[in-house]
Parts: C-alpha cells; structure tokens; sequence
C-alpha cells in the first residue's frame, strides 16, 4: 500500500517509521533539536510550504549495485495533512474523530 503526502506525492507504507504531528515535536525540546539537525543536513523535504501539521520519518532500503550491500537512506516529510489524518490513510487506527 501507499500513502498520500501531499502535492502528488505518495510512498510506500513500509517505509514510514512515524508520523508525528509537528505541534507535539514543538513541546519537546528533543524533538525540536532532531528536527533541526535533520532540516540543517537536508534531510527534510518540505511538502508544506507554510502550516505544517506533521512530520513524516521514512527509510528506504536499496541494495548497492557494485557489491550488492544494503544502503539505507532517511528522509522526513514535513507535510500540512494533519497526523491523525495521515494514520487514518494508512490505516494504523480506525474510528477515531480530529477534534
């Protein structure tokens, strides 16, 4: 299965390691400290020009063509489709109402 992002952009699911809703990460200051090391090193791809409302930690596995070991790449989305939203396309919960 795949899940929708925003702007066109969907992933498969068995890359998501989480989805965090960004006005959460904003209270811990781990969290905001992670987030901003990732954006410093370019790993987060901004699908939310303004209002984001989560972030999205993916891993893709690929397999190196030259000695066909693994190679492991991260990237977080940061998108202005809401967590709860976003859990419920996935299907990780079922019947549970956004306030």
């Amino acid at each position: 299965m795949f899940l929708h992002l925003g702007k066109n952009l969907v992933i498969p699911i068995k890359e998501v390691i989480a989805i965090i809703d960004a006005e959460l990460a904003e209270k811990s200051e781990d969290t905001k400290n992670f987030l901003k090391v990732a954006r410093e090193e370019g790993f987060i791809y901004d699908l939310a020009e303004k209002g984001i409302k989560s972030y999205i930690i993916t891993e893709k596995i690929e397999r190196d063509k030259a000695n066909s070991s693994e190679i492991r790449k991260s990237v977080i989305y940061s998108s202005n489709i809401s967590a709860t939203t976003l859990l419920k396309r996935a299907g990780f919960i079922d019947n549970i109402e956004e306030n």
